[in-house]
């Protein structure tokens, strides 16, 4: 069984509120830009952030990571809107690095997005390009803290 990880940390978006709808433009349908996120209350001895966001509502054993985002600086506040270039990008499911907004399947109803943030207390030592499942492996034992907001979509 996991750690828990609760605390004050906070990851909200301009773009959508939590439990709200994802815009187009943040989708396969549209720009497909990830969101601007904004981060608060990052804990005392955070080193690094990480992001993921994740769809388990897809038709996938394990449902459909759509960005992998690390090596973000602790006093980071803002991830710009499409501004995640800055940072490590992983693999998403989609077969290449950086985002890839909601693309759920035509009639399968409403997807939950969860885009997580973990505050670390040591570096990713990794280069770009890591899975979901990589990332995961490696910061288990370093976070400090955890939180999500959670954005749908459906076509």
């Amino acid at each position: 069984m996991g750690k828990f990880h609760l605390g004050n940390i906070e990851i909200t978006s301009p773009a959508f509120k939590h439990g709200g709808p994802i815009p187009k433009d943040h989708s396969a349908e549209g720009a497909d830009i990830s969101p601007e996120l904004r981060l608060a209350n990052v804990p005392p001895g955070t080193v690094e952030l990480a992001i993921i966001c994740h769809d388990p509502d897809a038709p996938l054993t394990d449902g459909f990571t759509h960005w992998v985002l690390y090596g973000i600086p602790a006093q980071t506040t803002v991830i710009p809107e499409n501004g995640g270039g800055t940072f490590k990008q992983g693999i998403a499911d989609f077969g290449r690095e950086g985002y890839g907004g909601p693309a759920p399947p035509p009639g399968h109803g409403r997807h939950h997005y969860f885009f997580h943030v973990y505050a670390l207390d040591a570096p990713v030592d990794a280069a770009a390009g890591l899975s979901r499942t990589e990332l995961l492996a490696l910061i288990d034992d370093h976070i400090i803290e955890q939180n999500r907001i959670v954005g749908t979509f459906e076509r």
